[in-house]
């Protein structure tokens, strides 16, 4: 049995324990512990990380599968997993000691990159202070990683073209405070709160110069990581497909037994349901299917040694725009085929529908990424600036 094979067999023996504590993930606004622990003894944390640091060092499309798996039973464990799995995949820009350091065989690395925070250089090191929003998982992370520019004093230090010096840090999870303050429409499980440092001391190698890669850390020269920072965008789309496989069998399961209120015939009976449901899975499994597609291509020339071109980047950065949009239309038409029961908490669909539009709109996958795509097809010069990574 392969590796992917003995983690997903792992994900169905979790999973009666990810199923009784999402509700409360739901109410508290965090992930439940026993969740998170649970995920952690059976190593799903460690997908992508090194062998040689305790990992599994998978392929990306066995990752996001194993994510999409998680997030079909609970989004908020599924967005959780991904988030720390996608941390790993900054790790190469460390050097040898700070990744052993940060990214050993119990990390759990997470983290967010705007605003950047403020790092003032003393000696040894550097003092951290800012406060990043949109920090998944905070609760149960070992570091936060994010980006810092450097000041000298309350002087922001450019180089010669006048551009701010910045740096990929990681700050012990000790070192900074949680802001509750993760109040929203959906993904509530998530526990995507602000996280805020005051003055919080790194050692000098826990900062890393921020460009595109030119030599990564011994541990991380396998294929996996010559893909750089794409799984990491990658894995925020896996939560998105779980969910709408979520939604669409949880939808047949209602359709086979539901009669409308005044009605005589069940759902199934109904043209239009019929219809709308063979839709969503169209969306579904079309969009999901040029997804993999895409990382099939980019990870077979990972393998071969040769580099990830901007035109391929195009197509991974459309294949995962696509699919979270195909996947929350997908949702929609399940929303509509419930009728009421998809606005009442007792069904899941409600969950499903504000949990899949939320992730339509994260930074890195939403539809004005479309428009950079169009400019890489057109040969103009895109306007994203991780098209460099």
């Amino acid at each position: 049995m392969s590796t992917s094979d003995t983690l997903l067999r792992a994900v169905r023996e979790i999973e009666p324990i990810i199923r009784q504590h999402a509700p409360e993930a739901e109410r508290e606004r965090k992930l439940a512990t026993p969740v998170a622990r649970a995920m952690h003894q059976v190593g799903l944390y460690r997908l992508w990380r090194p062998k040689v640091l305790g990992g599994f060092e998978l392929d990306p499309i066995s990752g996001l599968r194993i994510i999409e798996e998680v997030s079909r039973i609970d989004s908020a464990a599924g967005w959780n997993l991904q988030i720390a799995v996608a941390h790993d995949m900054f790790a190469p820009w460390f050097g040898d000691r700070a990744a052993q350091e940060i990214f050993h065989a119990d990390a759990v690395p997470v983290g967010a990159f705007n605003p950047a925070r403020k790092a003032v250089p003393v000696a040894g090191g550097y003092r951290i202070s800012g406060r990043t929003s949109f920090v998944s998982g905070a609760h149960h992370a070992t570091a936060f990683i994010g980006f810092a520019q450097i000041h000298d004093g309350d002087r922001l230090r450019v180089d010669a073209n006048g551009v701010p010096e910045m740096r990929l840090i990681a700050v012990p999870a000790s070192e900074a405070e949680i802001v509750d303050n993760w109040n929203t429409m959906g993904m509530r499980g998530s526990g995507s709160h602000d996280v805020e440092m005051r003055d919080a001391f790194i050692p000098e190698h826990w900062a890393a110069p921020w460009g595109p890669l030119e030599k990564p850390g011994s541990a991380y020269e396998g294929p996996l990581y010559r893909l750089t920072v794409w799984p990491a965008i990658a894995a925020l789309v896996a939560p998105a497909l779980g969910i709408a496989r979520a939604a669409i069998d949880e939808a047949v399961a209602l359709i086979i037994n539901k009669t409308p209120a005044f009605g005589t015939k069940t759902l199934k009976d109904y043209g239009v349901v019929q219809t709308r449901l063979a839709q969503a899975e169209a969306k579904l499994g079309a969009s999901r299917a040029y997804f993999f597609e895409a990382f099939e291509e980019a990870w077979q020339e990972a393998v071969a040694g040769r580099p990830i071109t901007v035109k391929l980047k195009g197509k991974l950065q459309l294949a995962m725009t696509h699919a979270t949009l195909e996947c929350a239309q997908a949702v929609s038409l399940v929303h509509e085929i419930a009728g009421a029961s998809g606005i009442r908490e007792e069904y899941a669909f409600e969950r499903h529908f504000r949990d899949v539009h939320v992730i339509t709109q994260h930074g890195f996958t939403n539809a004005s990424k479309l428009e950079s795509v169009g400019q890489i097809l057109l040969g103009l010069d895109p306007e994203w600036p991780f098209f460099q990574f």
